[in-house]
């Protein structure tokens, strides 16, 4: 089939990538030319495990092109794919301004009968609009049907959630509409699960807040265990043998991020509010993030009230692992205080350290390894758990720290071999050590 994928971000391009994959012919367009260039040449724009492998095998193929002439791809499309970014607003609704843009554009420019697919992440009656939207602007007597069809992607494993997803849903409002898109999806093995498209733009918002829920929860009881001496990793040991709850996404740690989780919270609350009816759940959720992505500072600053002139090595600076995006990264807010109060910066990242240096206005705090990054420190933060911070081996901190304190926001070290290296060492839920009274 003939699928036009409108926008090369996370969701646009990983979402082309999967048609042309199994057997599809694909166009994707953007408005950004250099990011456009850069997709042609077989570069992609997003670091991402497999996704330059993937896209070059692609191309080679010819499954798939790239351009910017939208108004030419949409004449002859069977598919269309709107996989434009909603990112938030101020007051935390959705903009959905590039949806909408592309929606009269697709109208202005199909010749022919064909489905337009939203993945883009949309509140719920979007699809509605779009339908309105598209209609209004067809210059021909074409038929077109508007399908939701929500991804359900995790940066750091988007490639692999694409190939092997838990299930594709298809909201529609057209036998027609379903038939077809069982049709683009017939090769990719996994449940399609069929729904109107209003419960398929809930399910999306729905998905993403129960995670984040999940993980405010296990925070605070993390918080929790601090004030009692509980060990989390134990307690949630305990609690994930129950399948009712399941051992994944109860990691304690400094709070969710990145492009999904924050906004989605927000969008769905914000929805809820514009109908009369308030999110309890989601907006604590909200508020317990804000709160526990600073648990790192807090604990700082109790062993150094004055940070001015203290050297800090920063640890990790994306949201996630295996991501380079900095989008509602705990560490950036953390920076920025720390930049504010005077401390001398030293940070490592293994991939995202040019967007750091880019976002703070500063590149003099950045440094090339783990171990620049700890010389002279009087105190280490670690905010991303990379796997190459986490085979850091205390005897590393110890003989590079001029004062090995590390504040550990993601617990990636066994305490008990912190605790014999002589680390005084403060992580999320658990006991701390400390071996001796800092100054």
């Amino acid at each position: 089939m003939k699928i036009v994928v409108v926008g090369v971000g996370y969701v646009g391009l990983v979402s082309a990538l999967g048609f042309a994959h199994h057997g599809h012919t694909v166009t994707a367009i953007d408005l950004d030319a250099t990011k456009i260039a850069k997709l042609a040449a077989g570069e992609s724009p997003i670091f991402e495990p497999g996704l330059e492998a993937m896209l070059q095998e692609q191309l080679l193929s010819r499954r798939i092109q790239f351009t910017t002439d939208g108004a030419g791809a949409y004449a002859d499309a069977e598919a269309i794919v709107i996989g434009v970014g909603t990112p938030e607003n101020e007051d935390g609704s959705a903009n959905l301004s590039a949806v909408y843009q592309a929606a009269h554009e697709i109208g202005l420019n199909i010749q022919q009968d064909c489905l337009v697919i939203v993945k883009s992440t949309v509140p719920v009656g979007t699809n509605d609009k779009i339908e309105a939207i598209v209609r209004g602007a067809l210059q021909s007597a074409v038929n077109v049907d508007i399908v939701s069809n929500p991804e359900f992607l995790a940066q750091g494993s988007a490639v692999h959630d694409t190939l092997h997803g838990s299930r594709i849903i298809v909201g529609s409002e057209s036998a027609k509409a379903e038939v077809k898109m069982r049709e683009i999806y017939m090769n990719y093995g996994q449940p399609i699960i069929s729904i109107s498209r209003k419960s398929a733009e809930l399910v999306k918002y729905a998905s993403n807040d129960f995670l984040a829920l999940k993980i405010s929860f296990v925070n605070e009881i993390a918080n929790l265990c601090d004030i009692l001496g509980a060990d989390i990793e134990e307690v949630t040991e305990g609690m994930g043998y129950d399948a009712r709850i399941g051992s994944s996404f109860l990691r304690a740690g400094i709070g969710y991020g990145g492009s999904c989780f924050p906004k989605d919270t927000k969008a769905l609350h914000w929805l809820a509010e514009d109908h009369g009816f308030v999110l309890r759940t989601i907006e604590a959720a909200i508020k317990i993030n804000e709160k526990q992505k600073y648990m790192l500072l807090h604990k700082l600053r109790k062993e150094m009230p004055n940070l001015a002139e203290k050297k800090i090595a920063v640890l990790g600076l994306t949201f996630k692992p295996n991501t380079d995006d900095l989008r509602e990264a705990p560490s950036i807010p953390n920076l920025r205080i720390l930049q504010q109060e005077g401390a001398i910066i030293q940070a490592y990242d293994p991939i995202a350290m040019v967007q750091t240096a880019k976002e703070l206005n500063d590149t003099s705090i950045m440094r090339d390894s783990i171990e620049a990054a700890l010389e002279g420190a009087d105190a280490c933060l670690i905010f991303t758990e990379w796997d190459i911070i986490r085979t850091i081996t205390p005897d590393t901190f110890q003989k590079w720290m001029a004062n090995p304190l590390v504040l550990d926001g993601r617990n990636c070290f066994n305490k008990n071999d912190m605790e014999a290296a002589g680390i005084a060492y403060q992580s999320i839920g658990r006991p701390l050590i400390k071996v001796r009274q800092l100054q």
